[in-house]
């Protein structure tokens, strides 16, 4: 085991508890999206012009003052601002969309805008208490207020922490994602994962809810479904990048799948969602995390790599196959997750060193 310290950020967000207090943040919302109109619209006059596109430092200095005027801290201005610009030169367009009722509420900070007192944060000289889950540690680096479907407020915080010594897992993993088991992993010493049902547990419940015209019954039933999702998600996210090294995942494609009648089971699986939550907690326990392509995998040996297996819409059904050419018995998820990290280790970086650990 290799033995590592250094600093990274991390974002803590906390419920804000007072419900009299967001009140002034659906204000400041509502302000925010008036400076992004102005950023926007700033936009449009530079492109009929024909003048040169202000940047985020343009943009600041034309808002020069407007904080007073709105209720907004000057540095959530700013904020804005360099946020427009900066979306809007990844995005590549002109100009973006306006912000309007539809958006749920924003309101950016800097680390120059918001006091902490414990379980309580001061902001534009108005304190909000927090339900204080986890300490803050760090050095404040930027932050934002945001709102959730429900109403409720949160806020983020984002700050530069020293991470603790800690041990770099050195096995690697392959991982096949699928509808009928969730995860099929190469270590055979794991057992595969089934398929949860998030969304298809409270369906029922959703539907009397939504005949009844209950919204907020139905934007609770909602935001539960993704609760859960996101619970277990996380936990087997975190549990994979602590004991691996080396991650590698088939690159199925949810966007494709989602236009066809497997579209429900395919957004209640949030693969995308999984494969960001490894991506980025790889980064912080410096394990090495690879897309794979998966294309043949459920077809290919994992012995003897010769392409024996099930094929077409008639094998999809087929679990375990016997591998003409060597007479190995797979079972067919197992068999492609071996496939990806055999894939994936073909094209492992030069200096990576990882070992299967078995």
């Amino acid at each position: 085991m290799v033995i590592y310290s250094y600093r990274m950020l991390k974002t803590y967000q906390y419920r804000v508890e007072d419900a009299s207090r967001t009140r002034h943040l659906s204000r400041a919302a509502r302000a925010v999206n008036t400076v992004w109109w102005f950023c926007n619209d700033t936009r449009k006059a530079a492109l009929k012009w024909g003048r040169k596109w202000p940047s985020g430092f343009d943009l600041n200095k034309l808002t020069t003052g407007s904080g007073k005027v709105l209720g907004l801290h000057s540095q959530t201005v700013q904020a804005v601002c360099e946020t427009y610009a900066a979306r809007r030169s990844e995005q590549n367009r002109p100009y973006l969309r306006n912000r309007g009722k539809k958006n749920l509420g924003w309101v950016p900070f800097k680390a120059s805008g918001i006091r902490q007192n414990k379980d309580r944060f001061t902001y534009c000289g108005r304190v909000y208490k927090v339900w204080y889950s986890r300490p803050l540690e760090g050095r404040i680096r930027t932050g934002s207020f945001s709102q959730d479907a429900q109403g409720h407020w949160y806020i983020n915080i984002t700050c530069e922490v020293e991470v603790a010594e800690r041990e770099i897992g050195t096995r690697e993993l392959g991982i096949d994602l699928g509808l009928k088991e969730f995860a099929a992993f190469s270590d055979e010493s794991i057992e595969n994962i089934e398929a949860q049902r998030f969304y298809r547990d409270l369906e029922p419940e959703l539907a009397m809810a939504q005949r009844a015209k209950k919204k907020r019954r139905t934007r609770a039933i909602h935001a539960r479904i993704a609760n859960r999702r996101k619970d277990f998600l996380h936990k087997l996210s975190t549990q994979i990048v602590r004991e691996y090294g080396f991650i590698c995942i088939g690159n199925v494609n949810s966007r494709q799948l989602a236009q066809t009648r497997m579209a429900k089971s395919v957004l209640d699986a949030g693969w995308s969602m999984f494969r960001n939550m490894c991506a980025y907690k790889a980064i912080a326990h410096r394990a090495y995390y690879k897309e794979q392509d998966e294309a043949f995998s459920t077809q290919d040996c994992s012995v003897c790599d010769a392409r024996t297996g099930p094929k077409g819409l008639s094998g999809l059904g087929i679990r375990e196959w016997i591998c003409s050419s060597c007479g190995t018995l797979h079972q067919r998820d197992r068999n492609s997750a071996k496939i990806i990290l055999r894939r994936g280790r073909a094209t492992l970086a030069e200096g990576i060193t990882v070992s299967s650990g078995r």
